[in-house]
């Protein structure tokens, strides 16, 4: 019975971020205070916090009940980059711009109020391909390319930006009201920096970590 618990929490946050994304799909940036956005955006928080806590959950479980399996190796952390990357790709999205306008009120440019350009994105999952081809190849070559904590701490920071920004967007009327607005924007803008620095910088290791496992292979 155990052993089927981690599998099926993991199943579920594959659920779970399908509500997200479709919660994201539907959200329109408000125009006042009062457009009723802020409900949404506070459900969809705890809906990745909840998928959060079952991604600690379904490991956890499994090295306690010695249940790990191929299931798991190969599904939990495939759901981990599909929650990351898409959180990522909507905030980039049509749903989350702004015009900017000129001093003709015609509208001469568009932003995203998450702060996530569409390149930072590119950068993102560009890192994330490179480094399953390089595990897939090590591993075909019977080399251990296991995830290194630099792979677990850009994990954490993506997850934290990811939260950073919804809190950001929800409250963004909130904020603007009370001249908050650019204070926030800087703590925003510094999550997001920081997250493309680690998540750099982690894949600038791996690089690495397989230029040596290819070096030691022709060694052989």
């Amino acid at each position: 019975m155990f052993r089927h618990v981690p599998n099926i929490l993991t199943g579920l946050r594959l659920v779970l971020a399908a509500v997200f994304f479709a919660m994201l799909a539907d959200y329109q940036q408000p125009l006042s205070a009062s457009s009723g956005q802020a409900l949404w955006l506070n459900l969809a928080f705890a809906i990745y916090m909840i998928a959060l806590i079952t991604d600690f959950l379904d490991g956890y479980l499994a090295r306690k009940w010695k249940v790990e399996g191929a299931f798991g190796r190969v599904v939990d952390p495939f759901v981990d980059k599909v929650l990351v990357l898409g959180s990522f790709v909507f905030f980039a999205g049509r749903n989350f711009t702004i015009p900017s306008f000129n001093p003709s009120d015609i509208p001469s440019n568009v932003t995203t109020i998450t702060g996530i350009a569409p390149w930072m994105v590119v950068v993102i999952i560009a890192r994330e391909l490179l480094v399953t081809s390089l595990r897939g190849a090590s591993e075909q070559s019977g080399q251990n390319f296991a995830a290194a904590f630099s792979g677990k701490l850009k994990m954490v920071a993506q997850s934290i930006t990811i939260l950073a920004v919804l809190l950001y967007v929800n409250y963004l009327q909130w904020l603007k009201a009370h001249d908050w607005e650019a204070p926030a924007a800087i703590v925003r803008n510094i999550f997001i920096w920081a997250t493309l620095a680690i998540t750099l910088v982690s894949g600038l290791l791996y690089v690495r970590r397989a230029i040596g496992l290819y070096r030691k292979n022709l060694i052989r």
